[in-house]
């Protein structure tokens, strides 16, 4: 009776290659199947997936030495971040066009920045800032409607992607903001004032109020808005990264009568 066994490779060829080794088999006879053909990601550093496939085994004792190596695999410790990432780099570019990037945080932070930038518009320019708490980076010039998305989306996808990269290469963990021309500043203007706002209507109106779905950096924008507020609080409900905000008042509260 045929039993199955899956293999992984970062290419489709790497993950037959291991299979054949493993099960003492010439290409020409290994039955498989492909269930995935894999993704370099970006940079190669990000999304990177596995190719796998599907090995077709009649002998069980084929299943028991895949078996002993998966275990064997489940020994080894792991290879260094740095390590991996400048083989997927290899891997992905070929020998000879390996990118080099910088080892300094913020340099390398600013070079993929504008390698991603630089596909989304031209003529971006970016500025960078410490501080001993996380790394600021300014996009200025540009289409910034185009940077920004709709609610800050793709400048949330920017920063993920950015900040992903950057620490794949550091030991210690590196903390950044990236903005477009004030957005943020802009943002937090707005979602101050909408708090003001959505605060008054709970009390007025005695019933809890609720603002759309808000990243996690926007929903702290509205807690520390209104915290030292006594006659409101604030909650976050829902799963996932984008979660509602409800404004509940403490105690029901009308225009010209309070109800204790």
């Amino acid at each position: 009776m045929s039993s199955f066994l899956e293999f992984e490779g970062k290419t489709v060829e790497k993950a037959v290659q291991k299979a054949c080794t493993k099960l003492s088999i010439s290409k020409e006879k290994l039955k498989y199947d492909v269930i995935s053909y894999g993704s370099t990601g970006i940079f190669g550093l990000v999304g990177i997936k596995k190719s796998k496939i599907r090995v077709t085994s009649p002998e069980p004792a084929a299943q028991k030495s895949a078996s002993k190596d998966k275990r064997s695999r489940a020994d080894k410790p792991r290879r260094s971040v740095s390590a991996n990432a400048k083989e997927i780099l290899k891997e992905t570019f070929g020998d000879d066009n390996v990118p080099t990037f910088p080892e300094d945080p913020s340099e390398l932070g600013k070079e993929v920045l504008q390698r991603i930038v630089d596909f989304i518009t031209t003529d971006a320019k970016i500025s960078v800032r410490e501080t001993p708490e996380r790394i600021f980076f300014n996009v200025e010039g540009g289409n910034t409607a185009v940077l920004i998305g709709k609610r800050g989306q793709t400048l949330e996808a920017i920063q993920y992607l950015v900040e992903k990269i950057i620490n794949k290469h550091n030991s210690q963990r590196v903390r950044i903001q990236i903005d477009i021309e004030g957005y943020l500043d802009s943002r937090r203007a707005k979602l101050e004032s909408l708090a003001a706002r959505l605060s008054e209507k709970a009390k007025r109106i005695g019933k809890p109020v609720t603002i759309g779905q808000l990243n996690a950096h926007d929903r702290r924008i509205v807690h520390i808005a209104l915290k030292d507020d006594s006659e409101v609080r604030t909650q976050s409900m829902g799963d996932g990264f984008y979660r509602k905000l409800v404004i509940f008042p403490q105690r029901r509260f009308h225009r010209n009568k309070e109800t204790f």
